[in-house]
């Protein structure tokens, strides 16, 4: 496998058109532990049809899916293959330009936007860049997703101009929410389409280094989301604009999340920790309210 820079920020991915339900959306929101009492009229709106709201955070995996370059935008373009098996999430960010609504169809577009060579032993940065627009051609949500390819670094990129990542406050966190989850969640989360092994079966995470099956960054991700939701927007889905943050260590089934938060103005930052292990499991956490 071979990163090839420049040319890997002129592939081109085919468009594609994806539709979802609110079947989709319960299910993510079940996924994330919405729900998980049921007589909280705040989260059963996330997992009951009637009056149906959207987790921001769902854009991340309603666009899921293998995008293949097309052929060649000019002569000679060297398309690039990442060592897939030694890739993991290094960051992610979601941008709603309007709400979500409760069902629809859309077109997902995605590019490469950045490559950073760490070194040939150290691996590479590569981020992309995918925008959701609907039927009258408007913006409605972009995700930026930042991978660390740990076998492709030595290809020749750039080693500085990554992205700066949000520096949380020195101080002392506002407010700390504890989130619960579950020894399925991972087996639960899966459905929602990334099917990686690592999170179901325990030899393969074994082989991996794991003592058991680890949970998905991105439900983690979802989750620090419901804990800004719970604590600034009074669980209203339309006053998140934006939600990113970088992941540094997994999360176990089962494990207690501790979310750290801090409120300056608009803007929502936010560290998560499993305290009981004290490992950090998500830095440079940033919200941005409407």
């Amino acid at each position: 496998m071979a990163i090839f820079y420049p040319d890997y920020l002129e592939e081109r991915y085919q468009p594609r058109t994806i539709t979802y339900g609110d079947k989709d959306l319960m299910l993510y929101a079940l996924a994330i532990g919405m729900g998980r009492d049921p007589l909280d009229e705040r989260e059963l709106r996330f997992v009951f049809e009637d009056e149906l709201k959207v987790m921001p955070t769902a854009v991340s995996v309603l666009s899921r899916g293998v995008n293949i370059p097309a052929p060649s935008q000019r002569p000679g373009l060297r398309l690039s293959a990442w060592t897939y098996d030694k890739v993991v999430n290094g960051e992610h960010k979601v941008e709603l330009h309007k709400p979500l609504p409760a069902a629809g169809t859309f077109t997902v577009q995605t590019r490469n936007v950045g490559a950073f060579d760490k070194g040939k032993d150290k691996g590479a940065v590569l981020y992309l860049e995918t925008v959701w627009t609907d039927a009258a051609g408007e913006k409605v949500a972009t995700i930026t997703a930042g991978h660390f390819a740990r076998g492709d670094g030595g290809f020749g990129g750039p080693k500085e101009g990554a992205p700066e990542p949000h520096r949380t406050p020195a101080r002392a966190p506002d407010l700390t929410v504890e989130m619960g989850t579950r020894p399925d969640q991972a087996l639960l989360y899966r459905l929602t389409g990334d099917r990686n092994p690592l999170h179901a079966d325990p030899q393969t995470a074994r082989r991996a280094g794991f003592p058991q099956p680890i949970l998905h960054g991105l439900c983690t991700f979802g989750i620090t989301c419901r804990a800004v939701l719970r604590a600034f927007a009074d669980y209203d889905p339309e006053a998140i604009l934006s939600h990113q943050g970088r992941f540094s260590a997994p999360v176990i089934p089962g494990d207690t999340i501790s979310v750290d938060l801090w409120r300056e103005g608009r803007t929502v930052s936010f560290e998560a920790r499993v305290a009981a292990r004290g490992a950090t499991v998500i830095k440079n956490g940033k919200t941005v309210l409407r």
